[in-house]
């Protein structure tokens, strides 16, 4: 029995008590079909407990899902065993940290729209390390550098083999904001160009003349699952990131993300401002 399941452990448990609810079934009924105890159920759908490839196309048979794509996304989870490298940390940060890095590692594309900050994935370590300096309560030195490690570790998603694409909107707000000074603001909009530079990477600038957008006032972080079903939406909170993922939620926040990118430049004008925010430090 698992005491701290991950937040992948938790989305499989999600999705299956999401199929289990859609096909009219209690816990109790699911049970009896598939002959164990009502607790192995609750167990599975709460993460506490692990749940076989095998066992997991049985319930998709009884839950009545005819989505093969979406059955294969549930068994490929259910049988990962191996331990990301963000285990490292788990003495260290807060666990919801390390449920976004799973995220990411796992994540077929990402989305991200900020409109202060520079998104995680695009920052330098002068960069992220005066955000971390500027939290409260103030985080003691060791604990930031742990945080600034941590987050490089993470931009690994976008230098593998197979890179993940990340497309990212990006408030000329962010672009102006000298954290650090002249000099860190100067390399962390250089930084953003070279990644901009990359084939899988696409950015697109909110400038000011712009005016109201939609989604003016969060910061939204959109991973895609292996099906649109297990897409996750973070929003960047001052405690944390929260996650969401119920249909609803990223019906609404693909479309919020697709006007944004609409309100934006395209990625070659967006190119050219970065370079005059530059020219201005």
């Amino acid at each position: 029995m698992r005491s701290n399941p991950t937040g992948r452990q938790l989305r499989l448990g999600t999705e299956l008590r999401k199929l289990r609810e859609r096909a009219g079934l209690t816990s109790t009924q699911a049970s009896r079909l598939l002959g164990v105890q009502q607790n192995q159920i609750s167990n599975v759908e709460a993460g506490r407990a692990g749940v076989s490839a095998d066992r997991v196309r049985t319930l998709a048979c009884h839950y009545d899902c005819g989505d093969k794509a979406l059955v294969e996304a549930l068994t490929e989870m259910a049988t990962e065993r191996a331990r990301g490298w963000w285990e490292e940390y788990r003495e260290r940060l807060p666990a919801v940290l390390l449920d976004m890095a799973e995220v990411e590692h796992h994540a077929t594309r990402l989305r991200s729209a900020v409109t202060v900050h520079i998104p995680g994935l695009f920052q330098t370590t002068d960069y992220a390390r005066e955000i971390f300096r500027q939290d409260v309560p103030e985080m003691a030195p060791p604990d930031i550098e742990h945080r600034v490690s941590f987050r490089v570790k993470r931009q690994a998603v976008l230098y593998r083999e197979s890179p993940t694409p990340h497309r990212a909107v990006i408030h000329e707000a962010a672009l102006r904001m000298k954290f650090g000074g002249p000099a860190v603001t100067r390399a962390q909009l250089q930084h953003l160009l070279d990644m901009g530079e990359r084939a899988h990477i696409t950015l697109h600038v909110i400038p000011f003349d712009a005016g109201t957008f939609p989604g003016s006032g969060q910061s939204i972080y959109y991973s895609d699952g292996p099906v649109p079903q297990l897409d996750t939406v973070n929003l960047d909170q001052s405690h944390g990131p929260a996650f969401l993922d119920s249909e609803a939620q990223l019906d609404k926040y693909r479309v919020l993300l697709d006007r944004m990118e609409a309100s934006a430049l395209p990625p070659t004008e967006s190119r050219d401002f970065i370079h005059k925010v530059v020219q201005d430090l």
